[in-house]
């Protein structure tokens, strides 16, 4: 078992733990790096389409896992990411403009929508972004003049530089770089007062109003920075899909995202690439099962929200960490083994007694 010595305040906030932290990090990269030269072409689209789930999942977990804001209309953001790159990269903006420009465009929307709905908590919070992201919908499919309808969007075949980036490597070795540079700039982010003002906004609104954070100022700018990163993965994903259509983007999308975050592991952003993994492989396996089920429940349309309710449900109740917690349990039991105890993760009850003052 590793004991880590700290000998001053500043190591709470370290990236890395220690040495062999780092260099498991530094090893994963460069597996991913060296991934498409023995990997199939199918295996390569599927990495990279769990990339761009990851950057869409940073996103939502920055507001819902590190500022206690429960979002159910994040897809909008991912929709409108999507088109509006699509629009500017169509009339002629080189790629390394666009896709910031939609992220920033997101962004700002994120701000507006934010000042407008985080005045309510919980539910009605949850509503109100449900109902943001259905008015999207409806606002897609119905201007066909801009964003084509139910008809549809072509996307141009990305390019940089007068560089080509069609091919299925090129492309993942782009969403693989902004996932690196998203990931990076979310732990700075958390390690900054602004990253510990989210934090005590999701622990205690009241403790943290206390101790002088502006909860609406807060709120609104963990949503703008929720829908930036969220706008971003639409920009991406919309390379990936290579056609925009309306049902592309769907209630049942903005249900996974909130699948990634809570099966993966709310509050961690090692839940986010676990859960991006799980939403990623889990509709190949129903795929793969449908060969073997009887042709009645193999042809049902609700196969796939079935089984990603149960899973969600079976999480909520048995592991309400996620698989990262999951995994810490483990990891935690090897490194104590003989020595660990089965109560070492007894779940206990606390309050705050400062959400009892009104």
């Amino acid at each position: 078992m590793r004991f880590v010595l700290k000998t001053n305040y500043g190591r709470d906030i370290d990236i890395f733990k220690h040495r062999a932290h780092a260099s498991w990090y530094f090893v994963l990269i460069a597996a991913l790096l060296l991934a498409p030269l023995v990997l199939d072409v199918f295996y390569e689209k599927q990495l990279t389409e769990l990339f761009i789930w990851a950057i869409a999942g940073a996103g939502l977990m920055l507001l819902t896992g590190y500022s206690g804001l429960v979002s159910l209309g994040h897809v909008a953001f991912m929709a409108l990411g999507a088109y509006i790159h699509a629009i500017l990269y169509s009339r002629g903006w080189p790629l390394f403009l666009s896709i910031p420009t939609s992220a920033l465009i997101t962004g700002g929307i994120g701000v507006l929508i934010g000042v407008a709905s985080l005045r309510m908590t919980g539910i009605y919070l949850a509503i109100a972004t449900l109902a943001f992201a259905m008015i999207v919908e409806k606002v897609i499919a119905h201007w066909p003049a801009l964003t084509g309808g139910h008809s549809g969007f072509r996307v141009d075949d990305p390019a940089m530089f007068g560089y080509s980036l069609d091919s299925s490597t090129a492309y993942y070795y782009t969403c693989l770089t902004a996932l690196v540079l998203v990931f990076f700039g979310v732990i700075n982010l958390l390690r900054s007062p602004t990253g510990r003002s989210f934090i005590a906004v999701r622990d205690s609104e009241i403790s943290a109003q206390a101790m002088g954070v502006n909860l609406l100022q807060t709120k609104t700018l963990a949503f703008a920075l929720s829908a930036g990163l969220t706008g971003l993965a639409g920009a991406l994903y919309a390379h990936r899909i290579g056609f925009l259509f309306p049902d592309a983007f769907t209630i049942m999308t903005s249900i996974m995202l909130l699948m990634l975050v809570v099966v993966g592991g709310l509050g961690s952003l090692h839940g986010v690439i676990f859960g991006a993994f799980f939403i990623t492989i889990v509709p190949q396996i129903i795929a793969i099962a449908r060969d073997w089920l009887p042709t009645g429940i193999a042809q049902s349309g609700g196969l796939e929200p079935l089984v990603f309710g149960g899973v969600l449900i079976l999480f909520l109740v048995f592991e309400p960490l996620g698989i990262y917690g999951r995994w810490v349990k483990i990891r935690l039991f090897f490194s104590q083994f003989p020595l660990y105890r089965k109560k070492t993760f007894l779940r206990q009850k606390s309050y705050l007694k400062t959400e009892r003052v009104h």
